[in-house]
Protein backbone atom coordinates (compact mmCIF):
# COMPACT_ATOMS: atom_id res chain seq x y z
CA UNK A 1 0.00 0.00 0.00
CA UNK A 2 1.50 3.31 -1.11
CA UNK A 3 0.02 6.38 0.58
CA UNK A 4 2.19 9.21 -0.62
CA UNK A 5 4.35 10.84 2.06
CA UNK A 6 2.36 9.41 4.97
CA UNK A 7 4.64 7.74 7.51
CA UNK A 8 4.41 3.96 7.73
CA UNK A 9 3.33 4.11 11.39
CA UNK A 10 0.48 6.48 10.49
CA UNK A 11 -0.90 4.42 7.62
CA UNK A 12 -4.28 2.78 8.23
CA UNK A 13 -4.31 -1.00 8.50
CA UNK A 14 -7.55 -1.22 6.51
CA UNK A 15 -9.25 1.05 4.00
CA UNK A 16 -12.63 0.82 2.32
CA UNK A 17 -12.64 1.66 -1.38
CA UNK A 18 -15.75 1.77 -3.57
CA UNK A 19 -15.27 0.58 -7.15
CA UNK A 20 -16.79 2.52 -10.01
CA UNK A 21 -17.86 -0.64 -11.86
CA UNK A 22 -18.34 -4.34 -11.23
CA UNK A 23 -15.24 -6.52 -11.49
CA UNK A 24 -16.33 -10.18 -11.68
CA UNK A 25 -12.75 -11.30 -12.37
CA UNK A 26 -11.70 -10.19 -8.88
CA UNK A 27 -12.82 -12.58 -6.15
CA UNK A 28 -12.68 -12.17 -2.38
CA UNK A 29 -9.13 -12.64 -1.13
CA UNK A 30 -7.47 -11.64 -4.41
CA UNK A 31 -4.46 -9.29 -4.20
CA UNK A 32 -4.90 -6.32 -6.53
CA UNK A 33 -3.33 -3.02 -7.55
CA UNK A 34 -5.46 0.08 -7.99
CA UNK A 35 -5.32 3.85 -7.67
CA UNK A 36 -7.85 5.43 -5.35
CA UNK A 37 -8.68 8.69 -3.67
CA UNK A 38 -8.72 8.24 0.10
CA UNK A 39 -10.02 10.51 2.81
CA UNK A 40 -10.69 10.24 6.55
CA UNK A 41 -14.05 8.78 7.59
CA UNK A 42 -16.73 11.45 7.81
CA UNK A 43 -16.86 13.60 10.90
CA UNK A 44 -20.19 14.58 12.51
CA UNK A 45 -22.37 16.89 10.45
CA UNK A 46 -22.92 19.15 13.47
CA UNK A 47 -21.77 19.19 17.11
CA UNK A 48 -23.10 16.17 18.97
CA UNK A 49 -24.29 14.35 15.85
CA UNK A 50 -23.52 10.72 14.99
CA UNK A 51 -19.77 10.15 14.56
CA UNK A 52 -18.97 7.95 11.56
CA UNK A 53 -15.27 8.22 12.40
CA UNK A 54 -15.76 6.48 15.74
CA UNK A 55 -17.64 3.62 14.09
CA UNK A 56 -14.91 3.25 11.44
CA UNK A 57 -12.13 3.33 14.05
CA UNK A 58 -13.62 0.45 16.03
CA UNK A 59 -14.12 -1.44 12.75
CA UNK A 60 -10.40 -0.96 12.03
CA UNK A 61 -11.02 1.25 8.98
CA UNK A 62 -8.65 4.20 8.75
CA UNK A 63 -9.71 5.68 5.41
CA UNK A 64 -12.52 5.53 2.86
CA UNK A 65 -12.59 6.51 -0.77
CA UNK A 66 -13.27 5.53 -4.37
CA UNK A 67 -11.18 3.96 -7.10
CA UNK A 68 -9.64 5.94 -9.95
CA UNK A 69 -8.66 2.85 -11.93
CA UNK A 70 -9.88 -0.69 -12.41
CA UNK A 71 -8.26 -3.19 -10.01
CA UNK A 72 -5.49 -5.29 -11.56
CA UNK A 73 -4.76 -8.73 -10.13
CA UNK A 74 -1.28 -8.95 -8.59
CA UNK A 75 0.03 -12.32 -9.75
CA UNK A 76 3.24 -11.93 -7.74
CA UNK A 77 1.58 -11.45 -4.37
CA UNK A 78 2.21 -14.17 -1.83
CA UNK A 79 -0.41 -16.15 0.03
CA UNK A 80 -2.52 -14.03 2.41
CA UNK A 81 -2.63 -14.89 6.12
CA UNK A 82 -4.70 -17.89 7.19
CA UNK A 83 -7.48 -15.83 8.77
CA UNK A 84 -7.82 -13.79 5.58
CA UNK A 85 -7.93 -16.95 3.46
CA UNK A 86 -10.68 -18.40 5.66
CA UNK A 87 -12.70 -15.19 5.57
CA UNK A 88 -12.23 -14.94 1.79
CA UNK A 89 -13.64 -18.48 1.47
CA UNK A 90 -16.68 -17.42 3.50
CA UNK A 91 -17.13 -14.35 1.32
CA UNK A 92 -16.95 -16.44 -1.85
CA UNK A 93 -19.52 -18.81 -0.37
CA UNK A 94 -21.82 -15.87 0.38
CA UNK A 95 -21.35 -14.48 -3.12
CA UNK A 96 -22.13 -17.90 -4.60
CA UNK A 97 -25.32 -18.11 -2.54
CA UNK A 98 -26.27 -14.62 -3.69
CA UNK A 99 -25.71 -15.58 -7.34
CA UNK A 100 -27.92 -18.68 -6.94
CA UNK A 101 -30.65 -16.56 -5.34
CA UNK A 102 -30.45 -13.94 -8.12
CA UNK A 103 -30.78 -16.69 -10.77
CA UNK A 104 -33.99 -17.97 -9.18
CA UNK A 105 -35.38 -14.60 -8.07
CA UNK A 106 -34.24 -11.79 -10.39
CA UNK A 107 -34.71 -8.14 -9.55
CA UNK A 108 -35.41 -6.63 -6.17
CA UNK A 109 -37.19 -9.75 -4.88
CA UNK A 110 -33.87 -11.54 -5.17
CA UNK A 111 -32.04 -8.61 -3.59
CA UNK A 112 -34.30 -8.76 -0.53
CA UNK A 113 -33.95 -12.55 -0.35
CA UNK A 114 -30.18 -12.13 -0.50
CA UNK A 115 -30.33 -9.58 2.32
CA UNK A 116 -32.33 -11.97 4.50
CA UNK A 117 -30.00 -14.93 3.85
CA UNK A 118 -26.51 -13.45 3.41
CA UNK A 119 -26.94 -9.99 4.96
CA UNK A 120 -25.90 -8.20 1.72
CA UNK A 121 -28.33 -5.29 1.26
CA UNK A 122 -26.63 -3.42 -1.57
CA UNK A 123 -29.18 -4.50 -4.19
CA UNK A 124 -32.20 -3.04 -2.37
CA UNK A 125 -33.30 0.32 -3.77
CA UNK A 126 -33.35 3.38 -1.53
CA UNK A 127 -37.10 3.76 -2.19
CA UNK A 128 -37.77 0.28 -0.76
CA UNK A 129 -35.50 0.92 2.21
CA UNK A 130 -37.34 4.17 2.86
CA UNK A 131 -40.75 2.43 2.68
CA UNK A 132 -39.66 -0.24 5.16
CA UNK A 133 -38.16 2.45 7.41
CA UNK A 134 -41.23 4.71 7.37
CA UNK A 135 -43.62 1.82 7.98
CA UNK A 136 -41.64 0.62 10.98
CA UNK A 137 -40.54 -2.77 9.62
CA UNK A 138 -36.99 -1.96 8.51
CA UNK A 139 -35.80 -4.42 11.15
CA UNK A 140 -37.03 -7.22 8.87
CA UNK A 141 -34.39 -6.36 6.24
CA UNK A 142 -31.48 -6.35 8.71
CA UNK A 143 -30.37 -9.74 10.01
CA UNK A 144 -30.70 -9.53 13.77
CA UNK A 145 -32.04 -11.46 16.73
CA UNK A 146 -35.44 -11.67 15.05
CA UNK A 147 -34.09 -13.61 12.05
CA UNK A 148 -31.68 -15.62 14.16
CA UNK A 149 -34.54 -16.67 16.46
CA UNK A 150 -36.69 -17.77 13.52
CA UNK A 151 -33.91 -19.70 11.80
CA UNK A 152 -32.53 -21.36 14.93
CA UNK A 153 -36.03 -21.81 16.35
CA UNK A 154 -37.18 -23.53 13.15
CA UNK A 155 -34.25 -25.95 13.37
CA UNK A 156 -35.04 -26.58 17.04
CA UNK A 157 -38.70 -27.28 16.25
CA UNK A 158 -38.00 -29.49 13.21
CA UNK A 159 -35.30 -31.57 14.91
CA UNK A 160 -37.34 -32.03 18.07
CA UNK A 161 -40.46 -32.91 16.06
CA UNK A 162 -38.54 -35.37 13.93
CA UNK A 163 -37.01 -37.10 16.94
CA UNK A 164 -40.38 -37.20 18.68
CA UNK A 165 -41.70 -39.31 15.81
CA UNK A 166 -39.53 -42.19 17.08
CA UNK A 167 -40.76 -43.30 20.52
CA UNK A 168 -37.69 -45.45 21.06
CA UNK A 169 -35.58 -42.31 20.95
CA UNK A 170 -38.01 -39.80 22.45
CA UNK A 171 -38.67 -41.87 25.55
CA UNK A 172 -35.05 -42.69 26.30
CA UNK A 173 -33.00 -39.66 25.36
CA UNK A 174 -33.17 -35.89 26.02
CA UNK A 175 -34.34 -34.91 22.54
CA UNK A 176 -35.02 -31.33 23.66
CA UNK A 177 -31.34 -30.90 24.43
CA UNK A 178 -30.36 -32.56 21.16
CA UNK A 179 -32.62 -30.14 19.32
CA UNK A 180 -31.09 -27.22 21.24
CA UNK A 181 -27.58 -28.36 20.27
CA UNK A 182 -28.63 -28.66 16.61
CA UNK A 183 -30.20 -25.20 16.73
CA UNK A 184 -27.04 -23.75 18.25
CA UNK A 185 -24.95 -25.22 15.41
CA UNK A 186 -27.46 -23.84 12.90
CA UNK A 187 -27.21 -20.38 14.52
CA UNK A 188 -23.41 -20.44 14.15
CA UNK A 189 -23.72 -21.51 10.50
CA UNK A 190 -26.22 -18.73 9.82
CA UNK A 191 -23.85 -16.27 11.49
CA UNK A 192 -21.10 -17.29 9.06
CA UNK A 193 -23.33 -17.18 5.98
CA UNK A 194 -24.80 -13.81 6.95
CA UNK A 195 -21.36 -12.19 7.03
CA UNK A 196 -20.91 -12.01 10.81
CA UNK A 197 -21.94 -8.36 11.01
CA UNK A 198 -21.67 -6.84 14.46
CA UNK A 199 -25.45 -6.94 15.08
CA UNK A 200 -25.56 -10.60 14.01
CA UNK A 201 -22.70 -11.50 16.36
CA UNK A 202 -24.65 -9.95 19.22
CA UNK A 203 -27.75 -11.88 18.20
CA UNK A 204 -25.81 -15.14 18.04
CA UNK A 205 -24.43 -14.62 21.53
CA UNK A 206 -27.96 -13.96 22.75
CA UNK A 207 -29.40 -17.04 21.03
CA UNK A 208 -26.44 -19.14 22.20
CA UNK A 209 -27.13 -18.25 25.83
CA UNK A 210 -30.81 -19.15 25.38
CA UNK A 211 -30.02 -22.62 23.99
CA UNK A 212 -27.27 -23.11 26.55
CA UNK A 213 -29.93 -22.53 29.20
CA UNK A 214 -31.99 -25.33 27.62
CA UNK A 215 -28.96 -27.64 27.73
CA UNK A 216 -28.53 -26.81 31.42
CA UNK A 217 -32.26 -27.26 32.22
CA UNK A 218 -32.71 -23.57 32.93
CA UNK A 219 -35.48 -21.27 31.63
CA UNK A 220 -34.46 -20.02 28.18
CA UNK A 221 -36.38 -16.73 28.19
CA UNK A 222 -35.38 -15.03 31.42
CA UNK A 223 -34.17 -11.57 32.35
CA UNK A 224 -30.94 -12.98 33.74
CA UNK A 225 -30.11 -14.45 30.34
CA UNK A 226 -30.66 -11.09 28.63
CA UNK A 227 -28.46 -9.33 31.20
CA UNK A 228 -25.80 -12.07 30.89
CA UNK A 229 -25.75 -11.70 27.10
CA UNK A 230 -25.42 -7.91 27.36
CA UNK A 231 -22.61 -8.29 29.91
CA UNK A 232 -20.66 -10.73 27.75
CA UNK A 233 -21.01 -8.50 24.69
CA UNK A 234 -19.88 -5.41 26.61
CA UNK A 235 -16.88 -7.27 27.99
CA UNK A 236 -15.88 -8.45 24.50
CA UNK A 237 -16.91 -5.25 22.67
CA UNK A 238 -17.11 -2.31 25.12
CA UNK A 239 -17.78 0.10 22.27
CA UNK A 240 -21.17 -1.58 21.78
CA UNK A 241 -22.58 0.58 24.55
CA UNK A 242 -22.61 3.54 22.14
CA UNK A 243 -23.81 1.49 19.16
CA UNK A 244 -27.40 2.30 18.17
CA UNK A 245 -28.10 -1.29 17.13
CA UNK A 246 -26.97 -2.64 20.50
CA UNK A 247 -29.05 -0.10 22.40
CA UNK A 248 -32.24 -0.69 20.41
CA UNK A 249 -32.01 -4.48 20.18
CA UNK A 250 -31.42 -4.99 23.88
CA UNK A 251 -34.03 -2.42 24.84
CA UNK A 252 -36.61 -4.31 22.77
CA UNK A 253 -35.57 -7.77 24.02
CA UNK A 254 -35.38 -6.66 27.63
CA UNK A 255 -38.85 -5.10 27.46
CA UNK A 256 -40.37 -8.14 25.75
CA UNK A 257 -38.89 -10.62 28.22
CA UNK A 258 -39.86 -8.48 31.23
CA UNK A 259 -43.48 -8.13 30.09
CA UNK A 260 -43.92 -11.78 29.12
CA UNK A 261 -42.34 -12.93 32.38
CA UNK A 262 -44.89 -10.83 34.25
CA UNK A 263 -47.74 -12.28 32.16
CA UNK A 264 -46.44 -15.82 32.60
CA UNK A 265 -46.40 -15.42 36.37
CA UNK A 266 -50.13 -14.70 36.20
CA UNK A 267 -50.84 -17.74 33.99
CA UNK A 268 -52.70 -15.45 31.60
CA UNK A 269 -51.69 -17.26 28.39
CA UNK A 270 -52.69 -20.72 29.67
CA UNK A 271 -56.29 -19.65 30.15
CA UNK A 272 -56.49 -18.02 26.73
CA UNK A 273 -54.89 -20.80 24.67
CA UNK A 274 -57.80 -23.23 24.86
CA UNK A 275 -58.96 -24.45 21.49
CA UNK A 276 -57.75 -23.59 17.99
CA UNK A 277 -59.52 -20.21 17.88
CA UNK A 278 -57.98 -19.20 21.18
CA UNK A 279 -54.48 -20.11 20.04
CA UNK A 280 -54.95 -18.19 16.78
CA UNK A 281 -56.21 -15.16 18.69
CA UNK A 282 -53.26 -15.37 21.09
CA UNK A 283 -50.86 -15.59 18.12
CA UNK A 284 -52.06 -12.33 16.57
CA UNK A 285 -52.55 -10.68 19.95
CA UNK A 286 -48.95 -11.59 20.72
CA UNK A 287 -47.78 -9.86 17.54
CA UNK A 288 -49.72 -6.71 18.40
CA UNK A 289 -48.54 -6.74 22.01
CA UNK A 290 -44.93 -7.48 21.03
CA UNK A 291 -44.97 -4.66 18.48
CA UNK A 292 -46.38 -2.21 21.00
CA UNK A 293 -43.85 -3.23 23.64
CA UNK A 294 -40.86 -3.17 21.28
CA UNK A 295 -41.97 0.12 19.70
CA UNK A 296 -42.33 1.76 23.10
CA UNK A 297 -38.95 0.41 24.21
CA UNK A 298 -37.04 1.68 21.16
CA UNK A 299 -38.97 4.95 20.76
CA UNK A 300 -36.53 7.04 22.87
CA UNK A 301 -33.59 5.66 20.88
CA UNK A 302 -35.27 6.30 17.51
CA UNK A 303 -36.16 9.84 18.56
CA UNK A 304 -32.71 10.62 19.98
CA UNK A 305 -30.60 9.11 17.18
CA UNK A 306 -32.84 9.34 14.08
CA UNK A 307 -35.32 12.12 14.98
CA UNK A 308 -38.26 10.09 13.68
CA UNK A 309 -41.33 8.30 15.00
CA UNK A 310 -43.24 5.68 12.96
CA UNK A 311 -46.92 5.94 13.86
CA UNK A 312 -48.33 2.87 12.11
CA UNK A 313 -45.68 0.28 12.93
CA UNK A 314 -48.31 -1.89 14.63
CA UNK A 315 -50.32 -2.18 11.41
CA UNK A 316 -47.26 -2.99 9.30
CA UNK A 317 -45.90 -5.52 11.78
CA UNK A 318 -49.28 -7.17 12.21
CA UNK A 319 -49.28 -7.98 8.48
CA UNK A 320 -45.57 -8.43 7.76
CA UNK A 321 -44.42 -10.42 10.80
CA UNK A 322 -46.73 -13.43 10.28
CA UNK A 323 -45.65 -13.51 6.63
CA UNK A 324 -41.99 -13.37 7.64
CA UNK A 325 -42.39 -15.88 10.50
CA UNK A 326 -44.48 -18.48 8.70
CA UNK A 327 -43.45 -18.09 5.07
CA UNK A 328 -40.33 -16.08 4.27
CA UNK A 329 -37.77 -17.27 6.82
CA UNK A 330 -38.83 -20.97 6.81
CA UNK A 331 -38.57 -20.84 3.00
CA UNK A 332 -35.12 -19.26 3.35
CA UNK A 333 -34.05 -22.14 5.61
CA UNK A 334 -35.45 -24.66 3.12
CA UNK A 335 -33.58 -22.90 0.28
CA UNK A 336 -30.27 -23.18 2.15
CA UNK A 337 -30.88 -26.88 2.81
CA UNK A 338 -31.89 -27.51 -0.82
CA UNK A 339 -29.10 -25.44 -2.38
CA UNK A 340 -26.41 -28.20 -2.37
CA UNK A 341 -28.83 -30.37 -4.37
CA UNK A 342 -29.71 -27.64 -6.88
CA UNK A 343 -33.35 -27.50 -5.70
CA UNK A 344 -33.33 -24.03 -4.16
CA UNK A 345 -35.60 -22.52 -6.83
CA UNK A 346 -38.77 -24.01 -5.36
CA UNK A 347 -38.47 -22.66 -1.79
CA UNK A 348 -37.12 -19.36 -3.18
CA UNK A 349 -40.30 -18.96 -5.26
CA UNK A 350 -42.31 -19.35 -2.05
CA UNK A 351 -39.99 -16.87 -0.37
CA UNK A 352 -40.57 -14.46 -3.26
CA UNK A 353 -44.33 -14.50 -2.69
CA UNK A 354 -43.80 -13.58 0.95
CA UNK A 355 -41.34 -10.83 0.00
CA UNK A 356 -43.92 -9.34 -2.37
CA UNK A 357 -46.44 -9.27 0.48
CA UNK A 358 -43.98 -7.55 2.81
CA UNK A 359 -42.98 -4.95 0.20
CA UNK A 360 -46.64 -4.23 -0.56
CA UNK A 361 -47.32 -3.80 3.16
CA UNK A 362 -44.35 -1.48 3.64
CA UNK A 363 -45.34 0.75 0.74
CA UNK A 364 -49.03 0.96 1.60
CA UNK A 365 -48.40 1.75 5.28
CA UNK A 366 -45.64 4.27 4.47
CA UNK A 367 -48.06 6.11 2.17
CA UNK A 368 -50.62 6.64 4.93
CA UNK A 369 -50.94 10.29 6.05
CA UNK A 370 -48.86 10.92 9.15
CA UNK A 371 -47.00 7.62 8.93
CA UNK A 372 -43.79 9.34 10.03
CA UNK A 373 -43.57 12.24 12.46
CA UNK A 374 -40.32 14.22 12.74
CA UNK A 375 -38.89 14.62 16.23
CA UNK A 376 -36.53 17.53 16.99
CA UNK A 377 -33.28 16.78 18.80
CA UNK A 378 -33.59 16.34 22.56
CA UNK A 379 -31.12 16.98 25.38
CA UNK A 380 -28.93 14.04 26.32
CA UNK A 381 -30.19 14.32 29.90
CA UNK A 382 -33.77 13.75 28.71
CA UNK A 383 -32.69 10.66 26.78
CA UNK A 384 -30.76 9.27 29.76
CA UNK A 385 -33.73 9.81 32.07
CA UNK A 386 -35.98 7.85 29.70
CA UNK A 387 -33.46 5.02 29.45
CA UNK A 388 -32.89 4.92 33.21
CA UNK A 389 -36.64 4.91 33.82
CA UNK A 390 -37.15 2.09 31.33
CA UNK A 391 -34.40 -0.03 32.90
CA UNK A 392 -35.83 0.59 36.38
CA UNK A 393 -39.31 -0.38 35.18
CA UNK A 394 -38.14 -3.59 33.51
CA UNK A 395 -35.54 -4.89 35.95
CA UNK A 396 -37.28 -4.41 39.31
CA UNK A 397 -39.68 -7.21 40.32
CA UNK A 398 -41.75 -5.41 42.97
CA UNK A 399 -44.04 -2.41 42.98
CA UNK A 400 -40.94 -0.23 43.20
CA UNK A 401 -40.59 -0.83 39.47
CA UNK A 402 -43.33 1.72 38.75
CA UNK A 403 -41.08 4.49 40.09
CA UNK A 404 -39.38 4.24 36.70
CA UNK A 405 -42.46 5.87 35.17
CA UNK A 406 -41.55 9.10 36.98
CA UNK A 407 -38.08 9.08 35.41
CA UNK A 408 -39.57 8.45 31.96
CA UNK A 409 -42.05 11.29 32.48
CA UNK A 410 -39.19 13.59 33.50
CA UNK A 411 -37.30 12.72 30.33
CA UNK A 412 -40.37 13.34 28.18
CA UNK A 413 -40.89 16.72 29.87
CA UNK A 414 -37.28 17.73 29.20
CA UNK A 415 -37.26 16.50 25.58
CA UNK A 416 -38.47 19.77 23.95
CA UNK A 417 -36.07 21.99 25.91
CA UNK A 418 -32.93 21.68 23.76
CA UNK A 419 -32.03 25.10 22.30
CA UNK A 420 -31.71 25.11 18.54
CA UNK A 421 -28.67 26.79 16.92
CA UNK A 422 -29.38 30.13 15.29
CA UNK A 423 -26.60 29.78 12.70
CA UNK A 424 -24.91 26.67 11.29
CA UNK A 425 -21.71 26.80 9.22
CA UNK A 426 -20.50 23.74 7.31
CA UNK A 427 -17.09 22.13 7.62
CA UNK A 428 -15.86 23.81 4.41
CA UNK A 429 -17.30 27.26 5.15
CA UNK A 430 -19.41 27.13 1.99
CA UNK A 431 -22.70 25.92 3.48
CA UNK A 432 -24.31 28.45 5.83
CA UNK A 433 -27.79 28.25 7.36
CA UNK A 434 -29.55 30.84 9.52
CA UNK A 435 -32.81 30.59 11.40
CA UNK A 436 -35.28 32.85 9.68
CA UNK A 437 -38.89 33.76 10.36
CA UNK A 438 -40.88 31.09 12.16
CA UNK A 439 -37.70 29.36 13.30
CA UNK A 440 -37.13 27.73 9.89
CA UNK A 441 -33.59 27.21 8.60
CA UNK A 442 -32.61 29.01 5.41
CA UNK A 443 -29.36 28.01 3.69
CA UNK A 444 -26.93 29.12 0.99
CA UNK A 445 -24.24 26.99 -0.64
CA UNK A 446 -26.33 23.80 -0.33
CA UNK A 447 -25.56 22.27 -3.71
CA UNK A 448 -22.24 20.73 -2.73
CA UNK A 449 -23.19 19.79 0.82
CA UNK A 450 -26.72 18.41 0.77
CA UNK A 451 -25.89 15.64 3.26
CA UNK A 452 -24.87 18.19 5.89
CA UNK A 453 -28.02 20.22 5.30
CA UNK A 454 -30.16 17.07 5.47
CA UNK A 455 -28.67 16.19 8.83
CA UNK A 456 -29.20 19.75 10.08
CA UNK A 457 -32.86 19.63 9.08
CA UNK A 458 -33.37 16.19 10.65
CA UNK A 459 -31.80 17.49 13.86
CA UNK A 460 -34.17 20.45 13.61
CA UNK A 461 -37.25 18.25 13.18
CA UNK A 462 -37.76 19.26 9.53
CA UNK A 463 -36.58 16.31 7.39
CA UNK A 464 -37.12 16.42 3.65
CA UNK A 465 -37.17 20.25 3.50
CA UNK A 466 -33.81 20.59 1.71
CA UNK A 467 -35.21 22.27 -1.39
CA UNK A 468 -37.20 24.77 0.65
CA UNK A 469 -34.23 25.55 2.90
CA UNK A 470 -31.92 25.97 -0.11
CA UNK A 471 -34.06 28.82 -1.46
CA UNK A 472 -32.17 31.10 0.95
CA UNK A 473 -35.19 33.27 1.70
CA UNK A 474 -33.49 34.79 4.76
CA UNK A 475 -30.48 36.04 2.73
CA UNK A 476 -29.91 39.00 0.45
CA UNK A 477 -27.12 38.25 -2.01
CA UNK A 478 -25.08 40.00 -4.68
CA UNK A 479 -22.08 38.96 -6.76
CA UNK A 480 -19.57 38.94 -3.91
CA UNK A 481 -21.52 37.75 -0.88
CA UNK A 482 -24.73 37.50 1.11
CA UNK A 483 -26.20 39.17 4.16
CA UNK A 484 -28.84 38.24 6.72
CA UNK A 485 -30.07 39.39 10.12
CA UNK A 486 -30.59 37.01 13.03
CA UNK A 487 -31.92 38.16 16.41
CA UNK A 488 -30.86 41.74 15.72
CA UNK A 489 -27.31 40.88 14.59
CA UNK A 490 -26.00 41.38 11.06
CA UNK A 491 -24.58 38.21 9.50
CA UNK A 492 -22.33 38.55 6.45
CA UNK A 493 -21.13 35.74 4.17
CA UNK A 494 -18.14 36.94 2.14
CA UNK A 495 -17.54 34.89 -0.99
CA UNK A 496 -14.99 37.21 -2.63
CA UNK A 497 -12.09 39.21 -1.17
CA UNK A 498 -13.79 42.42 -2.32
CA UNK A 499 -16.57 41.86 0.24
CA UNK A 500 -14.29 41.97 3.28
CA UNK A 501 -13.89 45.75 3.40
CA UNK A 502 -17.58 46.40 4.09
CA UNK A 503 -18.37 43.16 5.94
CA UNK A 504 -15.52 43.58 8.41
CA UNK A 505 -16.79 47.08 9.18
CA UNK A 506 -20.52 46.38 9.56
CA UNK A 507 -21.19 42.72 10.38
CA UNK A 508 -21.47 41.26 13.88
CA UNK A 509 -20.87 37.76 12.52
CA UNK A 510 -18.62 37.17 9.51
CA UNK A 511 -18.56 33.85 7.65
CA UNK A 512 -16.37 33.07 4.65
CA UNK A 513 -14.90 30.08 2.81
CA UNK A 514 -11.86 32.36 2.26
CA UNK A 515 -9.22 33.54 4.73
CA UNK A 516 -10.35 36.71 6.49
CA UNK A 517 -7.97 39.71 6.65
CA UNK A 518 -5.96 40.17 9.83
CA UNK A 519 -7.40 43.61 10.48
CA UNK A 520 -11.01 42.34 10.56
CA UNK A 521 -11.66 43.10 14.23
CA UNK A 522 -15.20 44.56 14.32
CA UNK A 523 -17.23 41.31 14.06
CA UNK A 524 -17.87 39.53 17.35
CA UNK A 525 -17.35 36.16 15.66
CA UNK A 526 -15.41 35.28 12.52
CA UNK A 527 -15.63 31.82 10.93
CA UNK A 528 -13.35 31.69 7.91
CA UNK A 529 -11.50 29.01 5.94
CA UNK A 530 -9.06 28.11 8.68
CA UNK A 531 -11.69 28.08 11.46
CA UNK A 532 -13.91 25.75 9.42
CA UNK A 533 -11.01 23.48 8.49
CA UNK A 534 -9.70 23.36 12.05
CA UNK A 535 -12.95 23.03 14.01
CA UNK A 536 -15.42 21.49 11.54
CA UNK A 537 -19.06 22.47 11.54
CA UNK A 538 -19.88 25.50 13.75
CA UNK A 539 -23.16 26.01 15.61
CA UNK A 540 -23.79 29.56 16.85
CA UNK A 541 -26.32 30.46 19.57
CA UNK A 542 -27.30 34.10 20.01
CA UNK A 543 -28.43 35.18 23.46
CA UNK A 544 -31.09 37.74 24.29
CA UNK A 545 -28.34 40.22 25.17
CA UNK A 546 -26.59 39.76 21.83
CA UNK A 547 -23.91 37.42 23.19
CA UNK A 548 -22.74 34.61 20.93
CA UNK A 549 -21.96 31.06 22.07
CA UNK A 550 -20.05 28.91 19.59
CA UNK A 551 -20.01 25.09 19.55
CA UNK A 552 -17.90 23.17 17.07
CA UNK A 553 -17.52 19.55 16.05
CA UNK A 554 -13.86 19.50 17.11
CA UNK A 555 -14.54 20.80 20.62
CA UNK A 556 -17.52 18.49 21.14
CA UNK A 557 -15.61 15.53 19.75
CA UNK A 558 -12.52 16.15 21.83
CA UNK A 559 -9.17 14.48 21.27
CA UNK A 560 -9.94 10.88 20.39
CA UNK A 561 -8.14 8.19 18.37
CA UNK A 562 -10.74 8.65 15.64
CA UNK A 563 -10.68 12.45 15.60
CA UNK A 564 -8.42 13.96 12.97
CA UNK A 565 -5.79 16.57 13.81
CA UNK A 566 -6.16 20.05 12.38
CA UNK A 567 -6.40 19.73 8.61
CA UNK A 568 -3.69 21.23 6.51
CA UNK A 569 -3.90 23.21 3.32
CA UNK A 570 -4.86 26.72 2.33
CA UNK A 571 -6.61 28.27 -0.62
CA UNK A 572 -4.58 29.65 -3.48
CA UNK A 573 -2.75 32.84 -2.55
CA UNK A 574 -2.38 32.09 1.20
CA UNK A 575 0.20 30.27 3.28
CA UNK A 576 -0.79 27.84 6.11
CA UNK A 577 -0.67 30.70 8.65
CA UNK A 578 -3.25 32.71 6.71
CA UNK A 579 -0.77 35.26 5.30
CA UNK A 580 -1.53 36.32 1.75
CA UNK A 581 1.19 35.34 -0.72
CA UNK A 582 -0.47 36.48 -3.92
CA UNK A 583 -3.49 38.39 -5.18
CA UNK A 584 -5.26 41.37 -3.65
CA UNK A 585 -3.77 43.14 -0.62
Amino acid sequence: MALGDLAVAARPARVRVSLTRATPEVAAGTAVHLRATLMPPSEPALPGDYDFGRQAWFAGIGAVGYSLSAPVVDANAGDPPLDLRLWAWVQRLRQGIGARIAAALPGERGAIATALITGERGGISEATNEAFRDSGILHILSISGFHMAIMAGSVFFIVRLGLACFPAIALRYPIKKWAAAAALIAALAYLMISGAAFATVRSTIMIGIMFLAVLLDRPALALRNVVLAATLILIAFPESLFDVGFQMSFAAVLALVAVYEALRQRDLWASLMEGGAGRLAVFFAGIVLSTLIASAAVAPFAAYHFHKSQQFAVIANLIALPVCNLLVMPAALAALVAMPFGLEAYPLWVMGWGIDAMVWTARRVAELPGAVLPVPAMPTLAFLLMVAGGLWLMLWQTRWRFAGVALIAGGVALAPTLPAPDILIGSDGELVAVRGEGGVLSAIGARSANFELERWLEHDGSPGAVEEAAKARAFTCDGIGCRSRVKGLDVAVARHPAAFAEDCRRAAILVSPLVSPRGCATPKTVVDFFAARREGTHALYIGADGSIRVETVARTRGTRPWSMPARRGAPAGFDPEGRRTAGLQ
